[in-house]
């Protein structure tokens, strides 16, 4: 990528330019020095012959880069004057560490062996742990969007919430590649997340067990009418050959119009969204403009490897994030193609990976991306022509099946029970958190129904139950896209 070029180039320069300013160049080039100064080209000589053949080889980095004193000075008396011995590679990785984190950019990182690893794995074929998206945001760490089918998205996690703990490791101050490699672990292993949702009082704890993460991120299926509904989850290595089979199955199955769903998709390869788009932006528009420190913006223009005539909405929320938002705004301000659902995440970054030989990375923004008019959406999202929420119950909180709501308990669980209970057709009579007898008759009510067994208790199966109902209930009654149907029923007339 050109980007991964231009980051090589400087670095290259950047040798070249440390080359010319060496003592050792200047040696040569001041050869006829005065004879006065003959013992100490002797003893340089001497001290480069050293160095070359010596067991102990020593790396030098100009002496005129003066900014570095501080630094070597801390780690010169932190090496010989703690307490204790030091691990000196720990001591150069956190000095890395702290540069990056000194950015104040949670999509800048430091990656160490284990983290890189885990990192490279998640745009790969398949990778173990829960499938949820995660970024660092003002000292948390928070969930941008789980995997469609993941045993995160099973458990009810949603974008915006909080992951305070980690089998009850707290993750304040830590950032997201930290804290995924304590979510992440071998399949069929259970990690215990404690989860602060927006709006709710109280942490909750639910437990995860952890699967085989396939990144398949292609869904397609047909909805009648002639109108096929796409779903996107990711950007991921093979994403655009993905898409070109399902929109090519379902051509045979009769489509006409195409409902693309972002929603809940935070992001992935750059190459991919633009790949993708250029399927339904014309040939020669603007896809997505980068902008580089010094200010220079680069236009990326469609190829037109697709059917940019095909009648076609997008569907966005706010877990639809990056290479999604490209995407959304290179159809929406280059084709015309209108955007429904809510405003999306807002991160208008581009990251490039620089290996190391020990296998640790470093991720670091190199520039800022603009929608075809120029706009950049960091922190602001893209509003939807069409502005449609989901019911209330869509953005309820998830209960932990692990405690027992029974006849007088008193909690924001009970609150939220209340609310799935009568959202799936089973009203308690009340939504204020106390269980009381109406309450429990609605809750046997649900497990008869259910054939679980009726007695009156939430707890286990019949949570997971009910919450199970719900999501059944919130697919039925997508207001979202509903509303994307109808739009585009007028577009293909």
């Amino acid at each position: 990528m050109k980007v991964v070029k231009t980051l090589d180039e400087e670095k290259i320069e950047q040798e070249q330019q440390t080359e010319n300013k060496s003592g050792y160049i200047r040696l040569k080039r001041f050869h006829f020095i005065m004879l006065l100064f003959f013992v100490v080209f002797l003893s340089a000589g001497i001290t480069t012959f050293a160095l070359a053949f010596g067991k102990e080889k020593v790396v030098t980095v100009g002496t005129d880069r003066t900014e570095f004193n501080k630094l070597y000075t801390a780690f010169d008396t932190l090496k010989s004057g703690y307490y204790k011995g030091v691990n000196q590679s720990k001591l150069i990785n956190g000095a890395i560490d702290g540069m990056v984190k000194s950015l104040d950019d949670p999509y800048s990182v430091y990656m160490s062996n284990a983290e890189a690893k885990s990192f490279n794995s998640s745009i790969s074929s398949s990778f173990e742990g829960i499938g949820a998206e995660i970024q660092e945001k003002d000292g948390h760490i928070v969930i941008v969007s789980p995997i469609k089918g993941s045993p995160a998205e099973k458990a009810g996690l949603k974008p915006n919430d909080i992951i305070v703990a980690v089998n009850g490791k707290n993750l304040q101050g830590m950032d997201s590649t930290q804290a995924v490699t304590l979510i992440r672990g071998k399949k069929g292993t259970t990690v215990d997340l404690t989860i602060q949702r927006p709006g709710t009082a109280a942490p909750v704890n639910m437990p995860i067990i952890r699967d085989e993460i396939p990144i398949e991120t292609v869904y397609g299926e047909m909805v009648g009418d002639g109108i096929a509904k796409v779903q996107i989850t990711s950007f991921s290595t093979n994403t655009s050959k993905e898409l070109v089979k399902t929109l090519n199955d379902l051509q045979k199955q009769g489509m006409k119009g195409l409902v693309l769903d972002l929603r809940q998709n935070p992001g992935g390869l750059l190459d991919q969204a633009v790949t993708i788009s250029s399927m339904f932006v014309p040939k020669g528009k603007v896809i997505v403009k980068e902008e580089d420190r010094n200010g220079k913006i680069t236009e990326i223009p469609s190829e037109n490897k697709g059917n940019p005539s095909l009648p076609l909405v997008v569907l966005i929320d706010k877990g639809s994030a990056s290479a999604s938002e490209i995407l959304s705004a290179a159809v929406k301000e280059s084709a015309g193609v209108p955007l429904i659902g809510e405003k999306s995440f807002g991160k208008g970054t581009v990251q490039t990976v620089q290996d190391f030989s020990d296998g640790s990375n470093l991720k670091l923004t190199i520039a800022k991306w603009l929608t075809p008019n120029g706009n950049w959406i960091h922190k602001k999202g893209i509003q939807p022509d069409y502005a449609v929420a989901l019911p209330d119950y869509a953005s309820l909180s998830i209960i932990n099946p692990d405690k027992a709501l029974s006849l007088s308990n008193v909690s924001t669980d009970v609150q939220t029970a209340q609310k799935m209970l009568k959202a799936v057709g089973f009203d308690p009579g009340r939504e204020d958190g106390f269980f009381d007898d109406k309450t429990k008759a609605a809750v046997v009510a649900f497990q008869t129904a259910q054939k679980l067994p009726a007695d009156g208790v939430l707890k286990g199966n019949s949570t997971l139950k009910l919450m199970d109902l719900l999501r059944e209930k919130i697919k039925t009654n997508d207001t979202q896209l509903q509303k994307a149907i109808e739009v585009l029923k007028g577009r293909m007339k």
